[in-house]
């Protein structure tokens, strides 16, 4: 792989008219204040931070060694620190010299890389439904983005709730979108939203399209650290064969619940990395010093205290709270291997006639209006998951929406009880 020698001309103008006017989220924030609906549409922590990273953090601001800029590769002690602790993951001892840089969180990383290998006119394949920061990132640079729809098995019974493993890529629709500008393939794996985890067998085969078609991955492994038992996250990147064609994006904020915090990293070959640390440092010079070396020490700390571990035992019972009050009402949904989010299929659900919706709600579609009418008049607020499609596939998501667990047990406890109500609306 090569960096792209001509820098990206963006066009702004074009860039910010083609946003809407609200972005969904804060559409639906407003809702959950307006109407003081239980709010499972955002997906961060609301959780208390655990008082071993907090305490590393005073304690580091205290100290006054990292008040000022970091390396933009990184402070040493995290990347040493992901170093010992991704080798063992994908089985290669990784430098943290040349082959780790931090960035100001995971979407920063993806940027910095879009940045150093897409370049106008190029094409990048995305898989349906998609993280929405991929679209911009990709418009920004006056790239385009290509549409690869994942498919439900057909033997999948969908009036029952099904594991997101039922989801596939049909490689052969896959290979008819490739062109000659095709330069880039973007996977999620903890997907977000599905929490669908790719097989060895689906990697190896996604794999040989990019390397018949000598094409850069990028590898979102976000939620890596939300892995529920008995799937196993098998990494792009410790697959031998891909390890030279795959930057991996990571992200603290969501491995320790401090979305906040904005510190991720990426993960990748040497030769790939010098350009995303160029790109990166252009940017933003270096993520936040003193936070990242608090992340240091929490990985430190994380490997003796049992953190992972105990986060996730906490995340699957959150998970299994919210899959069964959908359970006792009655509605499918898609059963996430890992990630944070429950898609929930609303279509039993019948809305009143008589119900007005604001503007912003009525212009953008049915499952809008669902997920606005399950918010003011349920009181618990998701996300439509046509957000994540585009407008030619999002017929693939009609009537289901986003739920996010990564709640307290009152927040929790409170939407399954509200969850109840929509039983006189089926």
């Amino acid at each position: 792989m090569t960096v792209q020698e001509q820098a990206p001309v963006i066009d702004a103008n074009s860039f910010v008219a083609s946003l809407p006017v609200t972005d969904v989220r804060s559409l639906f924030n407003q809702a959950t204040i307006q109407y003081q609906s239980s709010n499972l549409g955002h997906g961060f922590m609301n959780f208390p931070v655990p008082e071993f990273i907090k305490d590393a953090a005073t304690d580091i601001i205290q100290a006054d060694n990292f008040n000022q800029y970091a390396p933009p590769r990184g402070v040493p002690r995290l990347r040493q620190a992901l170093a010992n602790d991704y080798s063992m993951k994908i089985n290669r001892q990784l430098d943290p010299e040349k082959e780790i840089i931090i960035t100001a969180g995971a979407n920063e990383g993806l940027l910095s890389i879009m940045h150093s290998f897409c370049k106008p006119g190029d094409e990048v394949i995305i898989f349906e439904p998609y993280f929405d920061a991929y679209v911009s990132h990709i418009k920004m640079l006056n790239a385009t983005p290509i549409y690869c729809p994942m498919r439900i098995d057909p033997e999948t019974d969908q009036s029952e709730a099904f594991s997101s493993a039922n989801y596939y890529i049909d490689m052969e629709e896959l290979r008819s979108k490739i062109s000659p500008k095709t330069k880039i393939m973007i996977l999620n794996s903890p997907h977000n939203p599905f929490g669908k985890i790719f097989t060895r067998e689906e990697l190896l085969e996604l794999g040989q399209v990019a390397i018949d078609h000598n094409l850069l991955i990028i590898s979102d492994e976000v939620y890596d650290r939300v892995v529920f038992a008995p799937n196993e996250l098998v990494r792009v990147n410790s697959i031998p064969q891909l390890w030279n064609r795959t930057l991996t994006i990571y992200s603290a904020g969501k491995s320790f619940g401090i979305t906040g915090w904005r510190v991720g990293w990426v993960i990748g070959p040497a030769d790939l990395m010098r350009y995303v640390t160029g790109a990166h440092a252009e940017m933003v010079y270096c993520a936040n010093a003193p936070l990242q070396e608090s992340v240091g020490i929490a990985f430190e700390r994380a490997e003796t205290n049992g953190f992972f571990q105990k986060q996730l035992k906490n995340y699957d019972r959150l998970r299994t709270k919210l899959m069964n009050a959908f359970d006792k009402v009655g509605l499918p949904y898609v059963i996430p291997q890992g990630g944070i989010f429950l898609l929930v299929d609303t279509s039993r659900v019948r809305i009143p006639k008589n119900l007005e919706f604001p503007e912003e709600i009525e212009t953008r579609g049915e499952t809008y209006k669902m997920c606005y009418f399950i918010t003011r008049d349920i009181g618990v607020t998701a996300i439509p998951a046509t957000e994540f499609y585009s407008k030619e596939n999002a017929y693939l998501a009609r009537n289901m929406l986003r739920f996010a667990f990564c709640k307290t047990d009152d927040i929790i406890d409170e939407a399954a009880e509200r969850i109840q109500k929509l039983s006189q609306y089926l």
